[in-house]
């Protein structure tokens, strides 16, 4: 069983960028009412590649996890790189969740062209499934949605650029007071203060999602001219401490569903990422 934390890499796993770096924050894991794992010695597994972004896992030292709470399960899998996952079942009081949690054996070398060596050796080391666990939390604040990407970064700035959103014909939202939400690898949002919306074309839904670095949306079908655009435009009731500059009084719209234009100019419906091609 490996005993030193894995190297920081970063290599290539057949069209997959992998990163393994160290988390300095102290991250634990919350199971019915239990920490189940407490560590400052956390590492964090990110993978780009295989057409889609993979999210970041954190990856516990299994001396800062309650083994004692978990018991071998009945499922093994093995991954094509890192090797086989050993998964383990959690029972706290007088609940459980099956394969909870996962560790990895030696590093696979069968992907063609890979020696072992260019695998990370995660042995000694013990990931949780993030949705069987109550609770994350790095430092004191609850996470949410997945582990956060230490390669990311989000900013909001305060703006004066003329923004203006037009769908279905319509002139939907216009300010000169925007919020711009700047996230890496992704394209620009545009918040909008909600006295510049037309919010009698809005209706509120029951969709939610979540963000580990903005917080939990809601989010609003516009109905224009007898068309409904489901779910276009959403809003923060609350937001991370790093974007309270967006949360509760603004809405954005899905701009590559609706006509934007920013000081005049007309911008591409066109996806835009950073993500890397292979």
């Amino acid at each position: 069983m490996a005993t030193e934390a894995p190297q920081q890499l970063t290599t290539n796993f057949l069209n997959s960028i992998v990163h393994v770096v160290p988390c300095l924050k102290r991250v634990r894991a919350v199971f019915a009412g239990v920490t189940v794992a407490d560590s400052a010695r956390v590492v964090i597994l990110r993978a780009v590649g295989y057409g889609r972004r993979a999210i970041p896992v954190y990856y516990f030292p299994e001396a800062d996890v309650r083994m004692d709470l978990l018991t071998p399960g009945a499922e093994t899998r093995t991954d094509q790189h890192v090797g086989e996952m050993h998964f383990y079942d959690i029972s706290v009081g007088g609940r459980s969740a099956d394969s909870a949690a996962w560790a990895y054996g030696e590093p696979d070398n069968r992907a063609e062209g890979f020696e072992p060596a260019d695998a990370p050796d995660l042995r000694g080391y013990v990931a949780f499934a993030w949705n069987k666990i109550d609770a994350w939390f790095e430092e004191d604040v609850e996470v949410f949605f997945h582990a956060r990407d230490p390669f990311k970064r989000v900013d909001c700035l305060p703006s004066s650029r003329h923004i203006r959103v037009t769908l279905g014909g319509e002139v939907v939202a216009e300010s000169d007071r925007p919020v711009l939400l700047f996230e890496t690898g992704l394209r620009t949002r545009y918040y909008i203060p909600k006295l510049d919306v037309r919010q009698d074309l809005l209706r509120p839904t029951a969709s939610k999602t979540n963000c580990p670095y903005k917080g939990s949306a809601a989010y609003y079908t516009a109905e224009v001219n007898g068309q409904a655009f489901e779910d276009i435009a959403w809003w923060y009731p609350t937001a991370t401490p790093e974007c309270t500059g967006i949360a509760g009084g603004y809405i954005a719209f899905y701009d590559e569903k609706c006509d934007v234009e920013i000081d005049g100019m007309l911008q591409s419906k066109a996806s835009w990422s950073i993500e890397p091609r292979h």
